[in-house]
C-alpha cells in the first residue's frame, strides 16, 4: 500500500483530477447498477460516466507532457551538464500519468458499456 501511494505522489498533481473523476465514475456506476437492479433503467447519469471516461486518458496526457516540462526544465537547471537523475522525476511522472489515465478510463469503460446497453432497451 506504501508504495502505491508513493506512486501516487510521484505521478504529479495531475493524479489528483484522476483520481477525483474516477471515484465519481465509480460512484455513478454503482448507483446505475441499483438502479437497473431494482427494475428502473433509465439512463440519468450515464452521460456524466461517457464523459469522465474520456476524460482521464486526457488527464494522462497532460500529466504526460508537465512531466516531460518538468524534465527539460531540470535538465536545463543543470547548466548543460546532462544529469540523468534530473530527468528520471520528470519522466517518472509522465509515465504514470500515462497509465493511470489509461487504467482509470478502462475500468470504468466496460460496467458503463453494459449499464449504457441496458439503458437503450
Amino acid at each position: 500500500m506504501e508504495n502505491l501511494f508513493k506512486m501516487f505522489v510521484s505521478g504529479g498533481p495531475v493524479m489528483w483530477p484522476i483520481l477525483v473523476l474516477s471515484v465519481v465514475g465509480l460512484a455513478i456506476l454503482f448507483w446505475k447498477a441499483l438502479e437497473f437492479r431494482a427494475g428502473r433503467h433509465d439512463a440519468r447519469g450515464i452521460a456524466v460516466v461517457s464523459t469522465i471516461i474520456t476524460a482521464e486518458p486526457m488527464l494522462g496526457i497532460l500529466g504526460t507532457v508537465t512531466g516531460i516540462i518538468q524534465t527539460f526544465g531540470a535538465l536545463d537547471a543543470s547548466g548543460g551538464t546532462a544529469n540523468p537523475m534530473a530527468a528520471t522525476a520528470g519522466i517518472g511522472e509522465a509515465l504514470i500519468t500515462t497509465a493511470a489515465g489509461l487504467v482509470a478510463s478502462l475500468v470504468l469503460l466496460f460496467p458503463y458499456n453494459m449499464l449504457a446497453e441496458k439503458a437503450d432497451d
